[in-house]
């Protein structure tokens, strides 16, 4: 292959290169995939309206968020142990970001630590945190944060457990022994190689809205509820306090037959009404698509 331009052509040499159970890890969907498929396609359908002899000679593509000013409305997602791609893990992700100024979403199970993947970041990081049944492990996780210099906490509000994944399921996928999550060491959530065990063993399923005061009371910081879809969920989310929402269906990777997040964004951002910032994650490949995303009320992607 000629040099990678796009997304899909990393994702080409990407597949090529890592184990088969690996790339169904990262790459797969809950279900039959029919929302991990829908997140792209909503976004070809979008139609584009330009307008000519705009008057504008260069384009500005900052957007601020949360009081930080990003140089492009895009943010990294979080994903997990980053370490099953690249040996060098969190860490470079947070050096890449930062020579392009954008934010990360360090993941809860990133394995290395918060403190280390801080100091090789230049630019914004953003914990994202899941509640565990032992609230003091996540409250803990944020304190950590705070500490290290992050900026605000991304609480996963779409997990009570994972998502039935039928890739993993038939490839037995666990996670190598040399890769860990290295911020729950000691923890019932790191008592298990497989994903699905983490949730099933370690996560609260009684979580509700009000877990967001005591979270931004615990550190300080402001959160940010990941995983809206509906006008109800961003009604009490804006209730319960929160600095921002990510409309998200986990990338597909939850409640197959959720919408995708394009389709739910305008109904999230209508029920927001401006008190809050609206970000979006799934299925964002292009610029365009990015530009589709801000069209319909979106502060940035994801």
């Amino acid at each position: 292959m000629r040099e990678p331009l796009t997304l899909d052509d990393f994702a080409r040499l990407a597949r090529g290169q890592l184990p088969a159970a690996t790339w169904d890890f990262i790459a797969g969907g809950a279900g039959r995939e029919r929302t991990l498929a829908a997140n792209e396609a909503v976004f070809g359908a979008v139609r584009l309206r330009p307008r000519a002899l705009p008057g504008i000679e260069e384009p500005d593509t900052s957007v601020e968020v949360l009081g930080s000013r990003w140089p492009a409305p895009v943010g990294i997602a979080p994903v997990a142990y980053h370490g099953l791609a690249h040996p060098d893990g969190e860490p470079a992700t947070a050096a890449a970001a930062g020579a392009l100024g954008l934010p990360l979403v360090v993941s809860t199970f990133a394995g290395r630590s918060l403190e280390e993947v801080a100091h090789a970041a230049s630019a914004p990081l953003w914990l994202q945190l899941y509640c565990f049944r032992d609230h003091e492990t996540t409250l803990g996780l944020a304190r950590r944060a705070r500490d290290s210099g992050y900026q605000a906490l991304v609480l996963t509000v779409d997990t009570p457990f994972t998502g039935r994944r039928l890739r993993d399921l038939r490839n037995g996928f666990a996670v190598p022994a040399h890769i860990i999550p290295a911020n729950l060491t000691g923890t019932a959530a790191a008592g298990s190689a497989t994903p699905g065990a983490h949730s099933r063993l370690a996560f609260d399923r009684r979580l509700d809205w009000s877990f967001v005061a005591r979270l931004g009371a615990a550190s300080g910081l402001p959160v940010l509820a990941k995983g809206v879809l509906t006008a109800p969920d961003a009604e009490a989310a804006v209730a319960a306090g929160v600095a921002g929402i990510v409309v998200s269906n986990h990338g597909g990777r939850q409640l197959d037959g959720a919408p995708a997040t394009l389709e739910a964004l305008p109904e999230v951002v209508s029920a927001v009404r401006g008190r809050c910032p609206v970000l979006l994650d799934g299925g964002v490949r292009t610029g365009a698509d990015v530009l589709a995303a801000l069209a319909l009320g979106a502060r940035a992607v994801l």
